[in-house]
């Protein structure tokens, strides 16, 4: 292979360009492949969806104009990172058009910076959807329930309501969110303070599982609003 490698990189020397054959490529992507691997699944969390995009990234690489790279690892980690992100925001959307945003699963530990990032901003679009459409009553409610699993009796202690007012402002979340998502779409403004206090709330308790923060932003927020 490192004969053949060096053949082809003095016949291309000789022709005046720096394109990368496709049998070079080829061996590019597979000593890649591990790494790159590793990172699709840490940004859509999913073996199976994360071999999807390394076979994308595969076909991308292998129709690339490889005269112009100059950095082929580089440009293999960025085409990976951004059609993984491209199948985290799809499924948020499909999610979002049966049941509202999706909440992320606990991340690994040692996730790279790309797949916090992804996350990140997975949270922060879904909680601006959230606050744009929902009452703080409405928003904790659904968040506790949907988002974490809350039972209904658990909620309506942090929310200081009763169990079926609970499942009450739970069913008008998910009312308001089927309208939003049909068209109906009226967005109340959001307060860029608020929006970042609960998106870290959120981002924390999603990472580390300690849902204590989350509680109190929620509960303060609900209580505080006067909101029915």
């Amino acid at each position: 292979m490192d004969t053949h490698v060096s053949e082809t990189r003095k016949s291309r020397e000789t022709a005046g360009t720096s394109a990368i054959a496709l049998d070079d490529a080829t061996w590019l992507f597979v000593q890649a492949r591990p790494a790159l691997l590793t990172l699709a699944r840490q940004i859509v969390g999913n073996a199976h969806e994360a071999e999807d995009v390394l076979q994308e990234a595969w076909l991308r690489w292998q129709g690339a104009d490889r005269r112009a790279v100059s950095n082929p690892s580089a440009l293999l980690r960025k085409t990976t990172v951004r059609l993984a992100i491209n199948v985290v925001q799809s499924a948020w959307k499909r999610r979002e058009s049966c049941v509202g945003p999706s909440f992320p699963e606990r991340m690994d530990d040692e996730a790279n910076p790309e797949a916090v990032a992804a996350r990140q901003d997975a949270v922060e679009r879904a909680v601006l959807l959230l606050m744009e459409t929902l009452t703080a009553r409405q928003r904790a409610a659904y968040v506790l329930r949907e988002g974490f699993g809350y039972p209904y009796d658990r909620i309506a202690e942090i929310l200081h309501l009763s169990v079926v007012n609970t499942r009450q402002q739970v069913a008008r979340a998910q009312r308001r969110l089927t309208g939003d998502l049909n068209g109906d779409h009226r967005g109340q403004p959001v307060d860029s303070v608020a929006h970042r206090r609960l998106v870290q709330a959120f981002f924390s308790a999603a990472q580390t599982g300690d849902l204590g923060h989350l509680e109190r932003v929620l509960s303060t927020a609900a209580n505080g609003s006067g909101s029915r």
